[in-house]
């Protein structure tokens, strides 16, 4: 009986963190989306509450930071019109989660028209009550790449 008890224990506590984690999951996953979107609208403020200001960009034209990113997107010298996210995957450790999005980006790259195949790594951090983004790099792949969850 007393091992019958530790089974269901350990079950319904692995089914707790199986569930927090979920949640934690879809959380992150709609703070990405919503970034997404946030910068084809050019929500600049949005960002900068996203953003953790030490934040880190890398782009197939250079690396910068939190505010250097903001004015590219406030000017529109990149402009992020749509992320069609193909594939995505998270890990969460803690208070860190890294999503992969394997997305074809449309944009407008200082007035040219283009659309370019990514897997997109982004860095999140729980910070008190708010998940803050502290890296997001772009890097090339061909359209077969798939992530591996």
């Amino acid at each position: 009986m007393r091992t019958f008890l530790l089974s269901i224990a350990i079950t319904f506590s692995v089914f707790q963190v199986s569930i927090a984690q979920s949640k934690t999951e879809s959380e992150v996953l709609q703070l990405s989306k919503d970034k997404w979107q946030w910068m084809a609208d050019k929500n600049v403020d949005k960002l900068a509450d996203l953003f953790d200001v030490k934040a880190k960009f890398v782009h197939m034209s250079g690396t910068w930071k939190t505010p250097e990113e903001l004015e590219i997107i406030k000017s529109g010298s990149i402009w992020y019109k749509e992320a069609k996210v193909h594939d995505t995957a998270i890990e969460i450790s803690g208070k860190t989660a890294i999503i992969w999005n394997r997305i074809t980006l449309v944009a407008i790259v200082r007035g040219i028209d283009v659309s370019t195949e990514f897997t997109v790594t982004e860095v999140y951090q729980k910070q008190k009550k708010n998940w803050k983004m502290l890296a997001l790099t772009f890097s090339s792949v061909r359209d077969t790449h798939q992530i591996k969850k």
